[in-house]
């Protein structure tokens, strides 16, 4: 089918511009999650003296919870009112985290600041994935998403390093949160001033749609209501909703280490800037991993890539729970990070492949709210286990949790990037839907 003149062409080479610039964007997204990495938990046991992990780990489950909520927003949103509108509202709702962080004279000041996060992260990173996958077309999701990913956790180690150097320094507060406004500044700029909105993109190719050779796709009808976007990215087809538990349960783990695992190195006796290292190393590895396993999954495909990464996290968890020494921490979370790596960006170019560009966009929210929720999940299962048994106990049954995720996945998850179109573009070419 021949393209028409003036309407925009698929593929990163072809929107180069565009697509480095919104990685840039998603850079300076993952740096304002950054900023409580390392931070918050000294916070809240030296400034406000708390005690009870459940009761640390609010702003975990305040954050989780309201960015799983808002990334199914985003993804309807965007596909109703264009993906810049929702990218900008996202930058505009973060202004106020980084100075309720600096000026909160009590805890809820903090966990209402997590909401707020919560929202900012779910419409910007859900829609700076939505945009790319628009512009990069169906050949190369899987580098497309590693490299929005690793984008966004490399700012996210390079954050929570700065933090703790700058908390070790200058105090807890205010210095760490003054980069964090400094980036919701830059990315709200450059977001207005300079993103362009990549809709049409998606429609191109909804318009040049290929269904799989095999037919598992046939099924998946152009036209579904939210209702039904909702149930088959849930649980009705079995890669996306194989997809959307793997990544619940990632972030499960995530959450623990967000809450408690500085806590764990605190008792430890390890000091803030070892702690920092140790915040940073995890997802620096997982943030570089991805510009490799990004691409690796469009040759070698998803399915494997995600069940050892799932596998490989459950054993980094263990090695967490049984080390008692900085240096076993740190290849735990190395391997910690390699595993999310691996599964990270091939479950979102997972269901880049199975949804219909008509409503991809609401499958990426619906996905990602199942994911996110994983973070409120994760928050309220450690920090109830770790109450009742210890922290260390809250880390093996997050690793159980874990292994029989990916499990699951290799039971129930078919291959969904079809071998001929692995490795190098293949020409789109228009199919009815039926």
């Amino acid at each position: 089918m021949s393209r028409a003149i003036g309407s925009p062409r698929l593929g990163i080479r072809a929107n180069l511009a565009q697509f480095s610039l919104l990685v840039a964007v998603n850079a300076l997204v993952g740096g304002v999650l950054g900023q409580e990495r390392t931070v918050l938990s000294p916070l809240a046991e030296q400034t406000f003296h708390l005690t009870g992990y459940t009761f640390l780990l609010t702003y975990v489950l305040a954050f989780g919870a309201t960015k799983a909520a808002t990334n199914y927003f985003a993804g309807t949103w965007s596909d109703r009112f264009g993906r810049k509108p929702v990218l900008v509202a996202g930058w505009l709702i973060a202004i106020p985290v980084p100075l309720m962080l600096i000026w909160a004279p009590s805890w809820g000041w903090v966990v209402a600041a997590n909401v707020l996060l919560g929202i900012n992260q779910g419409l910007t990173w859900s829609t700076t994935v939505i945009m790319k996958i628009d512009l990069a077309g169906p050949s190369r999701r899987g580098l497309a998403m590693g490299l929005n990913e690793a984008a966004g956790y490399l700012a996210v180690a390079v954050t929570a390093v700065a933090t703790g150097y700058l908390a070790a320094r200058y105090g807890l507060r205010p210095a760490p949160f003054l980069l964090g406004l400094s980036y919701v500044a830059l990315g709200l700029g450059l977001s207005v001033l300079v993103v362009r909105e990549t809709r049409e993109h998606a429609r191109v190719e909804a318009a040049q749609h290929t269904t799989r050779a095999d037919g598992r796709h046939d099924h998946l009808h152009s036209e579904l209501t939210n209702k039904q976007v909702f149930a088959h990215t849930s649980v009705r087809e079995p890669a996306l909703s194989a997809a959307s538990q793997a990544g619940m349960v990632n972030n499960l783990n995530d959450g623990l280490a967000w809450g408690l695992l500085p806590i764990l190195f605190t008792a430890a006796g390890l000091s803030v800037a070892r702690i920092g290292i140790l915040a940073a190393l995890y997802p620096a590895v997982w943030g570089l991993g991805q510009l490799v396993t990004g691409p690796l999954s469009d040759r070698w495909g998803r399915k494997h890539l995600i069940t050892t990464g799932m596998l490989v996290q459950a054993a980094a968890l263990g090695l967490i729970a049984l080390a008692d020494t900085f240096t076993l921490w740190a290849v735990a979370a190395v391997l910690l990070g390699a595993g999310t790596a691996m599964v990270y960006p091939t479950l979102l170019a997972t269901i880049g492949d199975v949804a219909h560009p008509a409503w991809r966009a609401r499958a990426v929210g619906v996905y990602r709210l199942w994911r996110d929720g994983g973070f409120a999940v994760g928050a309220l299962l450690s920090g109830i286990v770790a109450d009742l048994w210890g922290i260390r106990a809250a880390v093996w049954v997050v690793a159980a949790i874990t292994a029989a995720s990916g499990l699951i996945v290799a039971a129930r998850m078919y291959e969904t990037h079809p071998r001929d179109q692995r490795a190098e573009p293949v020409p789109l070419q228009e199919k009815d839907t039926p």
